[in-house]
């Protein structure tokens, strides 16, 4: 059968790999690239589309974002590097005696019984204290937690059970 005479195109020869030559195949409508190829293209426009948007925000001293945006070149390549926000660690409530202890630092090896340095894997228990404790060492009064319970469930009940009290009336 003539495919002129139905209507229908010819099939394409083969395959079109991805112009990125990342190994997977493309097709035209996403500009011979593969889906994550292009997802990352079309990303990546955005984000040059915003910092363009935001800095001729900036250069024209406006604050608001209602402004007219500059057109973007559709083949620009920008680069930007997310910054993860950085997490402090809270300071222990009890101080202990050194203050090379203060610092905490992520363990590569296995994880460790505080107490007895038994391997504990994923069945270790975290206490209230900050430390990782076997099954035989997970209460608190079998490794000497300096976490003071009785201060913590009064607080936690008094933030529960707030004080209410009616106001007082004038009297006539």
């Amino acid at each position: 059968m003539d495919h002129d005479k139905t209507g229908c195109q010819a099939p394409p020869e083969g395959p079109i790999l991805c112009i990125n030559n990342c190994g997977f195949f493309g097709s035209a409508a996403t500009m011979n690239m593969c889906s994550k190829c292009h997802k990352d293209m079309m990303l990546k426009q955005e984000q040059a589309q915003l910092a363009a948007s935001s800095i001729g925000n900036i250069m024209n001293g406006s604050s608001s974002g209602l402004g007219i945006e500059p057109a973007i070149a559709t083949n620009v390549d920008v680069s930007v590097n997310l910054i993860e926000p950085k997490t402090i660690p809270a300071q222990p409530l009890v101080a202990s005696g050194s203050e090379e202890s203060d610092e905490v630092k992520p363990k590569d090896g296995p994880k460790r019984c505080s107490n007895c340095n038994k391997r504990v894997g994923l069945t270790g228990f975290n206490c209230r204290c900050g430390n990782l404790f076997c099954a035989t060492h997970r209460y608190s009064d079998k490794h000497n937690c300096p976490f003071d319970y009785r201060t913590a469930a009064r607080d936690a009940i008094a933030k529960a059970n707030p004080v209410v009290k009616a106001e007082k009336l004038d009297k006539i």
